[in-house]
């Protein structure tokens, strides 16, 4: 089952709520891009991670296997291969993608009869969309969902190889504050320096996605974006958008 990567084609933050929490205005757009995740019952639960490598012990995807139990009252044991090509703290929504594609399988496998948006909405704020996909229109913490006509679309995607802490990037956000497209990327840039001399190596253009560290460019074609990622010296994808799924 594919887990698609979104982009943020646009972030506004309108402050910090009273539960601690910042209210949005964002534009989800859900790309090809994706981690791919294999899930069977089986005798134990059993998680098995290649490409980039995450946590095995506290991740999105255990979590979203505890909370799918902790709603039936039962055990499911599954094994669970997660095939991870989503870059972790990039800005993508991998583990939140990671998390909702685990709790569509788990119904699928169990026959489950769920509200599986309520248990994504507490699992995290964007975990909701990737239930549905496409594009979006989010507020709230970004889980209040209208969804939006997608076009088709090519974007250039760049990532630094290191990620950041989306907690911290909003911290940093109530001492900066921020403008432009994506309203985090002063506060990005404040909490590690290296974000902000590698959006200037990439020029104009290019915008940071969600609290970061990945930039997209987004273009007409396909040869458009290998084209502006052909002579970058990081981590690079090109990726189309895509319709919405749920």
């Amino acid at each position: 089952m594919p887990a698609r990567a979104k982009l943020n084609l646009d972030l506004r933050v309108i402050g910090r709520r009273s539960d601690g929490f910042h209210e949005l205005w964002t534009t989800f757009q859900a790309v090809d891009l994706h981690d791919s995740i294999e899930i069977a019952e089986a005798e134990r639960t059993r998680l098995d991670v290649d490409g980039f490598d995450i946590d095995r012990a506290d991740n999105s995807v255990l979590k979203a296997h505890g909370a799918v139990e902790a709603a039936t009252g039962r055990s499911l044991p599954v094994s669970i291969h997660l095939h991870k090509q989503i870059p972790p703290g990039s800005g993508m929504g991998g583990a939140s993608s990671d998390a909702a594609a685990t709790l569509k399988a788990l119904a699928a496998i169990y026959d489950l009869k769920l509200d599986l948006s309520t248990i994504a909405e507490s699992l995290g704020s964007d975990v909701p969309f990737f239930l549905l996909g496409g594009r979006a229109r989010a507020e709230g913490r970004g889980e209040k969902l209208l969804a939006l006509e997608s076009t088709p679309t090519w974007f250039a995607i760049a990532w630094p190889g290191f990620g950041l802490n989306t907690g911290d990037v909003y911290r940093a956000w109530d001492d900066v504050s921020g403008d432009g497209p994506n309203e985090l990327r002063r506060a990005a840039e404040h909490v590690d320096p290296r974000l902000g001399d590698f959006g200037q190596r990439l020029g104009p253009g290019w915008q940071m996605t969600g609290s970061g560290s990945a930039f997209f460019r987004s273009v007409a074609t396909r040869q458009e974006a290998d084209e502006a990622v052909a002579a970058l010296d990081c981590w690079t994808a090109v990726a189309s958008g895509v319709p919405r799924w749920g």
